[in-house]
Parts: C-alpha cells; sequence; structure tokens
C-alpha cells in the first residue's frame, strides 16, 4: 500500500463518520417537538447556547489569530495554517454537538410521552452526531494538513530534516512543528470551551438549587424559577459544547504524540535501532513504504476505530430491549472497545509492524475499560459506595459532603492502579512510543465514547423541558432515569478522558524531550536526570537534579490554582445570580403564584458575563507558564515541571470527577424514595451534596484534563526556544 494511501484511507472514513453524523442529525430533527410550551422552552435554551458560544468565540477568535500571528512570525506560516485549522475544528465540533442536543432535548422530552425507549434513541442519536462529528473533523482535519504540507513529512527529502531557517534561527522538524500546531490550536479552543461553559453551566445550576429546591422548596426545573433557562443552557455550552471540543484534542493529541515521536525516530534512527526494532523486526526506515507505515498507522488504527464505533453506535439504536438500557449502553461501549482491537490487528497484519504494536493499542482498550468500570462502580446508584453516600446524608450535608469527599478520594487508587500497570507494561514492549500507542488506543473508539457521554446533558435538557411544560409526571420520571444513567455514563467519559490525557501528556512529553535535538546525533534516548548532572555543549557539567525536583514541585501546583481560579469563577457567578434570583422572588410576588413571569433573560446574562470574564485568566496559565518556565530554567527542569502537573491533575481530576458525579447520584437515588424521598432531609442534604460536587466533575475534572496536555503541547511547539539550563547558571 503506498504511501498516500495510507493517508487517504483515514480521510475516507472520516468523511464517512460526518456524513453518518448529519443522517443520525436529519433523524433527529425529523421528530416532533411537541407542544408549543415545549418549543418555546427549546427555542429559549437555543437561543441562549447559541448566545453564549457565539460570544465566547469571538474572545476565542481574537486569541487565536494573535497567536497564529505570533507563530507564522516566529516559525513558519504552515505551522500557523495548521494551528488555525485545529482550532476552526475544535470550535466546529463544539457547536454542531450543541446544535444537535438543543434540536435533540424537547423531542426527547416528547418522545418520553410514548416510552422510555423511544426517548431514549432520540437522545442517544443526539449524542451520536456529537460523537462522530468530532472524531470525522479531528482525523479529517489532520489528513487535510498533512496532505496540504505533504513534503514536510516526506523520507528521502530535504525538507523532512533538522532546519534552523527560522526568525529565531532554533532547530525544528517543521513537519513535526505543523501537527503540533494542529494540535495546540485544538486544545487551546477546547481550554477556552471548558473553562467557560463550566463556569456558566454550574454558576446557574448552584443558584437554581440553592434558592430554588433548598430555599423555596420548588421541584427542579420549576417554569418559577428565574435561573431554570440558564441552568438548561448550561447544559449546553457546558457539557455538550465543551465536551465536543474536550475529546477532540484528547483525539489530536495521542494522534500527534505517535507522529512526531515517528519523525524524530528517523532523523535518529541510526542512534535508535533497539527502538526500531520493537515496532518491528521488518520495519526498515529507509523504506519509504515503511516509513509511511509507520507513520500513518496511528491514522489507520483510530480510522478502524471510527468503523468500530459507527457499528456500536447502531447496534445500541437499533436495540430491542425495553429495560436495562444501561446495560444496554455500556455494552455498546465495549462492542465497540472490541471491534477496534479486532480493526487493530487486521491493520498491523497487512502492514511492516509488528504485533506488539496492536497488543499496546489493546493495552490502552483494556484500561479504558477498567478506567470506565471504576468511574460507574464509584459514581453509579447501583453500587454499594454511592448507596451508602445517599444514606449518609441522613445525618445533614456536613456528614453528606465529607463522605462525597472521601468517595472522591478513595476513587483514585484503581484508575491509577491502572495507569502505572499500563504504562509499565507498554513501556517494556515498545518503549516511549509503546506508552504512545496505547494513549491511542484509549482513545481510538472516542466516537462512541462521546456519543455515550453527550447522550446525558440531551436527557437532562428533556427532563427540565418535561418539568418546565407541565407534561404527566411519568414523563418526568423517564427523563429522570434517563438521566441517572447519563450521569454514570458521564461519569464513565470522563474517566476516559482522564485516562487517555495522561497516557497522551506522556507521549507529547516524550516528544517535548525530543524536540529540541539540534541534529540527527542529538536525536537519542531522551534522560531527565531526578538525581544527576548533564554535559553542557562546551563540556563542563552541570548538576540539575535540584532544577527537576523544583520543575516537579511547581508543576504539582498549578493543578490546584488552576482549580481555584475556576471554583472562584463559579462561586463568584453564583453569588451575583443567587442575589437575583431572590430579588426576583422578593420583587416578584406572582412568581410564585404563577401569575408573573420570571425575567429569564437576566439569569441568562448574568451567568454569561462571568464565564466569558472568568475564563481568560485560567487559559493563559496553560499557556504562559510552561513558556516563562521553560525560558528561565530550561528544558530539562520544565520536563520536571510538566511530570509534576501530570502526576497532581490525574488525582486530582479523578477525585473531582467520581466525587461529583456520586454526590449527584446519590440525590436522585433518594430522590427516588430512599431515605424519605423528595423534601427529606436527606434530600435537602444531598442537593447541598450536590452543589458542592457539581463545579468539581463538570468544571474542574474535565478542565484539568486539557491543562496537562495544553501545557505538554505547547511546550513541544516551543521547546527549541528553551535554553539547556536555567539562565542565571
Amino acid at each position: 500500500m503506498s504511501g498516500t494511501m495510507v493517508i487517504v484511507i483515514p480521510g475516507v472514513i472520516s468523511v464517512l463518520a460526518l456524513l453518518s453524523a448529519f443522517l443520525f442529525n436529519r433523524s433527529v430533527v425529523r421528530k416532533a417537538q411537541g407542544t408549543d410550551r415545549m418549543k418555546e422552552l427549546q427555542g429559549y435554551i437555543r437561543s441562549g447556547a447559541f448566545t453564549f458560544m457565539i460570544s465566547e468565540a469571538k474572545v476565542m477568535l481574537i486569541t487565536m489569530a494573535v497567536i497564529g500571528i505570533i507563530l507564522w512570525v516566529l516559525f513558519y506560516w504552515q505551522v500557523a495554517i495548521a494551528f488555525w485549522i485545529g482550532a476552526l475544528l475544535s470550535l466546529a465540533a463544539g457547536f454542531i454537538g450543541m446544535n444537535a442536543a438543543t434540536h435533540a432535548n424537547a423531542r426527547t422530552a416528547n418522545a418520553a410521552q410514548k416510552s422510555f425507549k423511544d426517548a431514549l434513541n432520540v437522545a442517544f442519536s443526539g449524542g451520536s452526531v456529537m460523537g462522530l462529528s468530532v472524531a470525522g473533523l479531528a482525523l479529517v482535519g489532520l489528513v487535510v494538513v498533512i496532505l496540504i504540507f505533504k513534503k514536510w513529512f516526506a523520507p528521502g527529502s530535504e525538507f523532512l530534516a533538522i532546519t534552523s531557517d527560522n526568525l529565531l534561527g532554533v532547530s525544528v522538524i517543521r513537519g513535526a512543528l505543523i501537527v503540533s500546531a494542529y494540535s495546540m490550536g485544538a486544545s487551546l479552543v477546547a481550554l477556552f470551551d471548558r473553562v467557560g461553559g463550566g463556569i456558566y453551566t454550574k454558576a446557574a445550576d448552584m443558584a437554581a438549587d440553592m434558592v430554588g429546591k433548598v430555599e423555596m422548596g420548588i421541584p427542579e426545573d420549576d417554569p418559577r424559577n428565574p435561573a431554570t433557562i440558564a441552568d438548561n443552557v448550561g447544559d449546553n455550552v457546558g457539557d455538550v459544547g465543551g465536551l465536543g471540543a474536550d475529546l477532540l484534542e484528547s483525539f489530536v493529541g495521542a494522534i500527534i504524540s505517535v507522529m512526531v515521536m515517528v519523525m524524530y525516530i528517523y532523523i535518529g534512527k541510526d542512534n535508535l535501532p533497539g527502538l526500531i526494532a520493537k515496532l518491528g523486526q521488518a520495519v526498515s526506515l529507509e523504506s519509504v513504504e515503511h516509513y509511511w507505515w509507520v507513520l500513518g498507522a496511528p491514522l489507520m488504527i483510530v480510522g478502524g476505530g471510527i468503523i468500530a464505533s459507527l457499528l456500536a453506535i447502531l447496534f445500541i439504536r437499533f436495540s430491542r430491549r425495553q429495560e436495562g438500557m444501561q446495560s444496554v449502553l455500556m455494552n455498546g461501549t465495549r462492542l465497540a472497545a472490541v471491534l477496534t482491537a479486532v480493526t487493530t490487528f487486521v491493520i498491523i497484519w497487512i502492514s511492516p509492524l509488528s504485533f506488539r504494536v496492536a497488543i499496546q493499542v489493546v493495552i490502552g482498550l483494556l484500561a479504558g475499560v477498567g478506567i470506565g468500570f471504576a468511574s460507574e462502580y464509584f459514581t453509579s446508584a447501583s453500587f454499594k459506595p454511592t448507596k451508602e453516600l445517599a444514606k449518609m446524608n441522613q445525618s445533614g450535608p456536613a456528614v453528606g459532603v465529607t463522605e462525597g469527599m472521601a468517595l472522591g478520594m478513595a476513587s483514585t487508587f484503581l484508575p491509577v492502579i491502572i495507569i502505572a500497570a499500563a504504562s509499565i507494561i507498554s513501556f517494556q514492549l515498545g518503549g516511549l512510543v509503546g506508552v504512545a500507542f496505547t494513549a491511542l488506543g484509549m482513545l481510538s473508539f472516542v466516537a462512541m465514547t462521546v456519543a455515550v457521554d453527550t447522550y446525558g446533558p440531551i436527557a437532562d435538557n428533556a427532563g427540565g423541558i418535561a418539568s418546565m411544560a407541565e407534561l404527566d409526571p411519568s414523563v418526568r420520571e423517564r427523563t429522570d432515569k434517563l438521566d441517572s444513567i447519563g450521569n454514570t455514563t458521564a461519569a464513565i467519559g470522563k474517566g476516559f478522558a482522564i485516562g487517555s490525557a495522561a497516557f497522551a501528556a506522556l507521549g507529547l512529553i516524550a516528544a517535548y524531550m525530543w524536540s529540541a535535538a539540534g541534529s540527527a546525533a542529538e536525536v537519542v534516548l531522551p534522560q531527565l536526570p531526578i538525581v544527576g548532572s548533564i554535559v553542557s555543549p562546551d563540556g563542563s557539567v552541570i548538576e540539575m537534579g535540584a532544577f527537576v525536583i523544583a520543575g516537579l514541585m511547581l508543576g504539582a501546583m498549578v493543578p490546584y490554582v488552576f482549580s481555584a481560579l475556576l471554583i472562584r469563577g463559579v462561586s463568584r457567578t453564583a453569588d451575583i445570580l443567587v442575589q437575583e434570583v431572590r430579588r426576583q422572588f422578593k420583587d416578584m410576588p406572582g412568581i410564585m403564584k404563577g401569575e408573573e413571569t420570571p425575567d429569564y433573560n437576566r439569569c441568562i446574562t448574568i451567568t454569561a458575563h462571568g464565564g466569558l470574564n472568568k475564563m481568560f485568566l485560567p487559559a493563559m496559565i496553560a499557556v504562559v507558564t510552561p513558556i516563562v518556565f521553560g525560558l528561565l530554567f530550561g528544558r530539562y527542569a520544565l520536563g520536571g515541571f510538566l511530570i509534576g502537573a501530570l502526576l497532581s491533575a490525574i488525582q486530582l481530576a479523578i477525585y473531582c470527577a467520581n466525587s461529583g458525579g456520586a454526590m449527584d447520584n446519590a440525590k436522585k437515588f433518594i430522590e427516588e424514595g430512599n431515605f424519605g424521598g423528595k423534601n427529606s432531609e436527606a434530600h435537602n442534604a444531598a442537593v447541598t451534596g450536590d452543589t458542592v460536587g457539581d463545579p468539581l466533575k463538570d468544571t474542574v475534572g474535565p478542565s484539568l484534563d486539557i491543562l496537562i496536555k495544553l501545557m505538554s503541547v505547547i511546550a513541544l511547539v516551543f521547546a527549541s526556544l528553551f535554553p539547556l539550563y536555567p539562565i542565571f547558571l
């Protein structure tokens, strides 16, 4: 198979994914929206979501334009173009997903009037639009970038080489810089989307719950609650728009970490015979065909994952089961993993690569399923931890929140063991490239993961519309059941995202350690001297251990400061919104009697303003800190900084995702009639716990995944700028 075909075939598959997304979206739009009141409510939510996303996009486009120009001036115009393509496709993923979700919400509520299964089909079809769009856009964009700039990836030419013909005179492989910039564009947009959307959605959710449920004693999504529309808008801008951009950049990061390493291995092939042998005894990077196979293998593997995901989506969509739908969703995810493993072995069989590579991908698949199971165990009301948490809420909110925090901390044990074990095994099988292939395996069926994850916010919105449109209580019961399943699938999706982020960041950090090489002779297995020294170009010995250890400690601190800014952004915005909701209830007494309509738009404006104003500083921390630290302390200390941030962020992200998910599902378990049911002491305590957990699971946890990858890819792009050792030595 020619080099061009190895790149073109994944491009064709990505177009198939986008076509399938279009067909799923059309099937959703053809469903009935329901009553005039349901159409009106859908219009409010859709308008609010698009208004926020467009305002957010304007801020991002200005930022992207400035950064792109800087990349053009410092490096090459091709790097800027790739950055802009990655950013625009990441932006498009958010808009496509939100468009599908805001079409599906009322239609899901309307379908729930007929049956639970019909409602699930509509919600899952909406989620499938997002999943297939994320995978399709990410892959087609990367294929287009490689085909446009193909000469910079072609072996045996003057273009695939370490050169320094740029403004700063630093040494780079232009092809590696191009795909890294594509990933950087996707990551930066994802962080803006996650942070801005996360602050919006959780500020609205907190205000709606604390004033509406706790103070006024009205049900969730009651139309008398002034913040309820803002809350439902938030589900789309944070949990759908942010999610799409988030997993798109994870997907891209996993692919390009392999590709960048392959290009550096090609340049330093004479120094790395052992590493090349692990790719396959038959592999010879002197062969043009073999080189393209190794470079294009990650594209082919994720292409197979898209086909597997599409088949698994169809399995769920056309399942005839009427009950036990959570197991159907889980079986669909497992089916996608199994089919991806099969397609991977087929691809490796027809390639010159060793079956070791397929095993590394399968390790990633198994690790993803294992982390997903751990997330399900700790967050689902079907298992002991969440049931015990619900029981503890009988003693009050302080006990419930404390138990929820402990549950989240304990939940880090199994996922971290899985990540550590998978890292060791994959490294033994394939070295640093093996770790990168394992990350690729975990994300190879991202279309399925996103489809299952996005279904949850659509079901949540459907429940809100059912309540506000005053449909039969049985409709709300069905949508609540959908939502509960969605909370668990979302927690599983977050587990996948966290695990894949860890592996992808490891791959990016490994690629970073190579990316400052000034010649082929310098492309050797990278080392990070935690205790030891390096030899400078002039032959002097420099003790670097202390600086690397300092980098580890400072890097570990960054996720906490970053998280503090996010939580503060949520709490400050929620504080303003709580005061506004209280004011409306006080000044407009007719609201509670149903005689006056709350000012929904005022609440939407407050949350949008808070989200937009408070998203910039956390995003800039991710961009600026690795550059400043690298310039001051050098590339080795920055390696320590990135690893410290990775280790800290993994634990914190798992804790936040699972503690928040468990507290949410404990509340829903009580609402099903357990421990006193709705409006009981246990329920009021659980509402408080859910409110505390919301910004953890939906703002902090997902944003940390992007933080560690964005810092790693920025270090990768700018690596050649950093000195070998601290500038003050």
